[in-house]
């Protein structure tokens, strides 16, 4: 980004942001480094408590989203911080809006959990041996849930970047926002892991959870668009 330009249009100014952000953890790998750390000494605990015992899949969908909540909620607490550390606040402000500020953040938090995500549910998937009978709706719904925790994290970053306590208080505050989420994205992962006899069509079963999930992501970054304006001026 030039420092004498301020991005011409709404995409711009994104991109922008977003291609700073790729450039920094490409650079320092402080916050994916810090994702794939946490992943598998979550998974590695995972083994060791279950030993020899299977569970049904309802648990272990229950156990992945799990994973991936505090993987998230761990790895992105630091995505505003970063820009106070840096004392880069005060260049965006200057040379982006605040909406432009939002979609950058909220892309480059999207792409890192998904990177996240596909990493922490392969592992899982070879670790404790879950068979997926649905592997194209498994997609779906890890592509839906990361849309929803992304747009979640990143509205929540940027309000405790303005706190004492930091990333600290991330786990904190998203969990009780993400309950209907979560509920739902393990209802459908579900669905991925059991044999097609025993649920009929999974695809219409899987309907109400699918569009729970598309709505909650939908209404999320809408109130997140309309909130971070007045955040961000804080």
């Amino acid at each position: 980004m030039n420092p004498s330009d301020k991005p011409p249009h709404l995409i711009g100014g994104a991109w922008a942001v977003l291609r700073k952000d790729l450039k920094l953890e490409l650079r320092n790998k402080s916050i994916f480094g810090t994702l794939i750390i946490f992943v598998l000494s979550t998974l590695l605990l995972v083994l060791f408590a279950m030993g020899q015992n299977d569970l049904n899949p309802k648990a272990e969908a229950g156990l992945l989203w799990i994973i991936i909540l505090f993987t998230a909620s761990l790895g992105l607490g630091r995505t505003f911080l970063s820009e106070q550390e840096r004392g880069t606040v005060i260049f965006l402000k200057l040379h982006t809006q605040a909406l432009m500020v939002y979609l950058g953040k909220l892309l480059f938090s999207f792409l890192t959990i998904l990177c996240a995500n596909s990493i922490s549910s392969v592992v899982f998937l070879i670790l404790v041996g879950v068979d997926v009978t649905q592997p194209s709706l498994f997609i779906l719904v890890i592509f839906l849930g990361t849309l929803g925790l992304a747009g979640a994290t990143t509205l929540l970053a940027a309000v405790i970047s303005k706190t004492a306590r930091g990333g600290s208080l991330l786990p904190v505050l998203l969990f009780p926002l993400l309950v209907p989420l979560l509920l739902t994205a393990v209802e459908a992962t579900t669905l991925c892991f059991v044999d097609q006899p025993m649920i009929g069509d999974p695809w219409n079963t899987a309907i109400e959870p699918l569009v729970t999930m598309i709505s909650f992501s939908g209404v999320v970054i809408a109130a997140s668009i309309l909130l971070f304006d007045y955040v961000w001026d804080q």
